[in-house]
């Protein structure tokens, strides 16, 4: 991977062989390009590779590229096949789960059993802190019920972002309302509507990305639960990462198409490991005596609940499929140990241990 960019480099064609339109959307931040940050980057990819591990809450420092990151990373995913006109993205492979529309045609017979497929980018969507429930969840469509005279459904956020990303920025400000809707689609992976003479259900399986300054307030215990992996992310200190920061940001600015064509071969590399980790999940094992171990950390750690068993046994397989693995190794839950169960920790204010500290001396003395 490239290490520096040392000027801006100039407009290039693109892998594909075509140069990049003028009049396009600008590309966001490449994914390759960021520097550091090596605990984020990790649990965004693992979350890709195995969306059952139920998403990231990343908190740091103010300027740490955590959006800069989750954004990026919807220009690296690999493309996902959906059923044409579905406003819900519904699998066209998939029998269940899908949506009534999916399911059925108009007159209440079965639909084709090869619906039209096309495809489409993962579905990466931002929640706004001042969206309304029902922005979120959908309501009524008012411009068909006024010209049409029909009751309609119109899709909120949650329907764009299934069998994608939802990504709330500064999600410790969230409103209470909002936490409240997203715990129970979280839990169910189904969105309920009923208003206005509407009755709709809908799926929403989503990933649930979350970033937040720690200086503005804790996240509510229920909903930060519910994130898989919590990636604590620092302002970096090295001189020379800071300046090869400074430097590609720059590049960047001067040409966004430039600076993507120029990391698209990077972007590529992480699309193809990250499909091959896709393919090679199902067959990773788990061994029993590696459950035995993860078990025993939980118990030692005092974790509430069985949702740490259940994290790191996924995610753990997750880092196996990344990196090439068959079956997993001590070493893979050691790695993403501090990830999976520092928000799981029971807050004592009397503890003056950090919590990094306790979960380390614990892995030293279980992952043995």
């Amino acid at each position: 991977m490239p290490k520096e960019i040392l000027e801006t480099p100039p407009p290039a064609e693109s892998q594909n062989g075509t140069a990049p339109n003028p009049n396009a959307a600008v590309p966001p931040y490449p994914f390759a390009a960021l520097v550091g940050q090596v605990e984020l980057k990790l649990a965004l990819m693992l979350c890709v590779v195995s969306p059952t591990i139920g998403g990231v809450m990343v908190m740091g420092h103010r300027g740490t590229a955590k959006s800069t990151a989750v954004r990026a990373l919807a220009a690296m995913l690999p493309p996902i096949k959906a059923i044409a006109g579905c406003a819900y993205s519904c699998a066209p492979e998939r029998t269940a789960g899908l949506c009534e529309r999916c399911t059925n045609h108009p007159d209440g017979k079965k639909a084709a059993l090869k619906p039209t497929a096309v495809t489409i980018p993962v579905p990466v969507v931002d929640l706004p802190l001042g969206a309304t429930e029902d922005r979120v969840c959908g309501t009524l469509d008012i411009e068909r019920a006024l010209t049409q005279g029909v009751q309609a459904f119109a899709p909120g956020l949650l329907a764009r972002a299934n069998r994608g990303f939802l990504y709330i920025d500064e999600v410790n400000l969230l409103e209470d309302h909002l936490v409240d809707v997203l715990l129970d689609v979280a839990a169910s992976g189904t969105n309920v509507v009923e208003r206005e003479g509407i009755s709709i259900r809908h799926p929403a399986r989503f990933v649930l990305v979350g970033s937040g300054n720690p200086e503005e307030g804790d996240l509510r215990p229920q909903l930060l639960d519910r994130f898989g992996l919590h990636a604590r992310i620092v302002t970096i200190t090295d001189v020379e990462e800071r300046v090869e920061i400074v430097r590609r940001r720059r590049a960047y600015d001067a040409d966004p198409f430039a600076f993507a064509a120029f990391w698209e071969k990077e972007t590529l590399k992480l699309q193809r490991k990250i499909r091959g980790a896709q393919k090679r999940l199902p067959d990773v094992v788990l061994p029993d005596p590696i459950l035995y171990k993860i078990a025993e950390l939980c118990v030692k750690l005092e974790i509430d609940g069985h949702r740490g068993e259940l994290t790191l046994s996924r995610t753990a397989t997750s880092l196996a499929a990344l990196e090439g693995h068959n079956e997993v190794k001590l070493e893979d839950v050691r790695r993403i140990t501090l990830l999976a169960l520092r928000h799981r920790l029971r807050k004592d204010p009397l503890e003056t241990q950090d919590d990094a500290v306790r979960i380390e001396r614990v892995v030293d003395e279980v992952l043995v």
